[in-house]
């Protein structure tokens, strides 16, 4: 069916495009989607307008009619789900910068995560998601590829790499590596062949005569002028990041030469950097106000384009099914229904991918989001524990590199830390889907008190910055903005104990060591068992234990904003109950059963700030 502005918008929810786009808007301006289910769905879409609040126009609703008639549609059955292992698996992130130095230079290294090896093994980590180790310039940490075989010279060897995968096989963890398709650094290869005039390479990125105004997610434009072309080539992210021309045959098999090197190896899988960005449906102008509701202009004509599906399913023919690898796409942009079409088991696509839209809360984006509450994230979690496909798995996450840490935006300070971050993992072990986590978030790190500009490395944090002063903020504010949103504040190195740096390097780190190490390091924590640290590793053997807690069936039992009660069941049934508040509550439910989980060392005759249990109902 044609979708026109004459079309109903309960017509336009049966597209997966429109479902996701429509909802996002709604999230965007605080509305929740049900609202679409009475006469709301029954309007005509050209009356989107008003629905927005003047926020989107006829612009906007022509950009998106040209995406829903160009959507495929999936008609979802009732099947079972199917067992595979990364369903049941725990995953744990490492940025390798922070992580953990073995030759005292101040940075992480591959023989740096060899070394912690058995601790990961014992806090029951399954496999290892490697943020990127190439070689790179380092103007975004590694996600600018220099060299996709070699290995950054900090981080150590091609050897060190080939051990790590062997020494991590050996203790049965799986190593999954990151993979940066949509672009690489200004210094390869091929850009640099590009630049030269090589007629085979001119074609391996987007240039244009003229920019358009998309502007980069890391602030500013998304072009750069190329005075050895003429041209303005595209960069979505850095400007030493530059986007690659996925039309091109030949850089699509360059790609696929790639994983094909790295998965024999030995690699099991990728986390896919981006890769809802690859294909681009055209180079017109973006909607504004469009990029004003979701941050960057242009996003409509790239984050889900036209061939992506294609070029997926070509990755898997050419590179991932002989291998039986398994992939987590990194997809911005994409909704719940528009995610089905990528992750589905019927698809041929992505295992898994990453949905962000619980980290911010509604109509917020993470450098404005300073006054989080827990409790309206919990409704984006409920829909994609009820409404993803069966097809489908979903990932369990709260932090990783690209994001401050969740226990500092639910609480600032000490007071809540400790019962937050065992929350966090009741949260992330009892819902239905594959648990990532990040490292530290095991010890309940928190944010840093960075002092000033200064000690922030971050490039998104420096551009952002700048930007902040151009459009006329005082230095003072703009710092304050930086710091509600920075990324470095995932970046401090992992604190192994009290000793100086945290035990992390001997020497001065490449970033500043968060001075909470004296009181949250791992040390400390592995001679505590009430820690945050013997609570994941419990709660986590917990669950590989009880299928319930994994293959299960979710339903919410009360929908108080103010608390969060499910149930998960199979053979056995689980009662988890939360109070999303810092104000004492009173039970919402009758909680008989077993008590199996408490963040709080006794129990009392009501609920506490952030009170979680986890009952076995008998």
């Amino acid at each position: 069916m044609i979708i026109t502005q004459e079309s109903k918008i309960k017509d336009v929810l049966n597209s997966p495009a429109g479902h996701d786009i429509i909802a996002r808007v709604l999230y965007s301006v605080g509305l929740d989607e049900n609202l679409l289910k009475g006469f709301i769905g029954n309007l005509k879409l050209k009356h989107l307008s008003k629905l927005s609040f003047g926020k989107l126009d006829d612009n906007f609703i022509d950009s998106l009619l040209n995406i829903l008639n160009s959507q495929a549609n999936v008609e979802d059955d009732d099947c079972e789900i199917k067992k595979v292992w990364w369903k049941q698996a725990t995953f744990y992130e490492i940025y390798p910068r922070s992580f953990k130095d073995s030759n005292n230079d101040g940075i992480g290294d591959i023989r740096g995560i060899i070394s912690k090896l058995d601790y990961l093994k014992d806090l029951g980590v399954d496999a290892l998601w490697i943020c990127p180790f190439y070689d790179s310039p380092n103007a975004d940490n590694g996600y600018d590829v220099r060299d996709y075989r070699k290995i950054m010279k900090e981080f150590g060897t091609l050897q060190d790499v080939e051990e790590l995968i062997a020494e991590a096989h050996s203790r049965e963890i799986k190593i999954i590596v990151d993979l940066v398709m949509n672009h690489t650094s200004d210094e390869h290869e091929w850009y640099q062949k590009a630049l030269q005039g090589d007629p085979k390479y001119s074609n391996y990125y987007i240039f244009k005569d003229k920019p358009n105004n998309w502007t980069s997610c890391f602030s500013g434009p998304a072009w750069k002028y190329v005075k050895e072309k003429d041209k303005y080539a595209l960069h979505l992210f850095a400007e030493k990041q530059i986007d690659l021309n996925w039309e091109n045959p030949d850089v699509r098999q360059e790609m696929y030469d790639v994983a094909n090197f790295w998965l024999e190896k030995g690699a099991d899988g990728f986390r896919l950097d981006v890769v809802s960005f690859i294909s681009k449906d055209n180079y017109e102008d973006g909607n504004e106000k469009l990029g004003k509701l979701i941050g960057f202009t242009g996003i409509e004509h790239y984050f889900h384009g036209p061939k992506l599906d294609e070029y997926l399913r070509e990755l898997n023919d050419k590179t991932l099914n002989k291998h039986h690898a398994y992939t987590v796409g990194e997809c911005p942009g994409n909704g719940l229904k528009m995610s089905r079409l990528i992750t589905g088991d019927d698809r041929n696509e992505l295992s898994q991918l990453f949905s962000f839209d619980h980290i911010d809360n509604p109509g917020k984006v993470r450098f404005l989001d300073d006054n989080f509450d827990l409790r309206k994230m919990i409704p984006e979690l409920v829909r994609w524990q009820t409404q993803y496909s069966n097809h489908c798995w979903p990932t369990i996450f709260f932090d990783n590199h690209d994001n401050p840490r969740m226990i500092s935006k639910i609480s600032k300070g000490e007071k809540y830390r400790e019962v937050v971050g065992k929350l966090l993992a009741l949260l992330q072990f009892s819902l239905k889907g594959t648990p990532y986590m990040y490292q530290g978030c095991e010890i309940g790190m928190d944010n840093t008190e960075f002092l000033d500009m200064s000690e922030i490395r971050d490039i998104e944090s420096l551009q952002y910055y700048e930007q902040a002063l151009k459009q006329g903020k005082t230095k003072q504010e703009a710092f304050k903005i930086i710091m509600t949103g920075t990324r470095d504040h995932a970046r401090t190195p992992v604190a192994w104990d009290d000793s100086e740096y945290g035990g992390f390097s001997s020497v001065e780190p490449w970033i500043k060591a968060n001075p909470s190490y004296k009181h949250i390091n791992v040390k400390a924590q592995e001679k505590d068992e009430h820690s945050i640290l013997n609570f994941t590793k419990n709660i986590n053997k917990y669950r590989k234990a009880h299928q319930s807690l994994i293959y299960g069936t979710f339903k919410q039992v009360k929908t108080s904003k103010d608390y969060f009660v499910y149930t998960r069941k199979l053979d056995e049934e689980y009662l988890i109950v939360m109070n999303l508040t810092d104000k004492n509550k009173k039970y919402p439910v009758n909680t008989k059963g077993t008590l199996l989980f408490n963040n709080y060392p006794e129990i009392k005759n009501e609920l506490r700030p952030y009170e979680a249990h986890l009952y076995k109902i008998n």
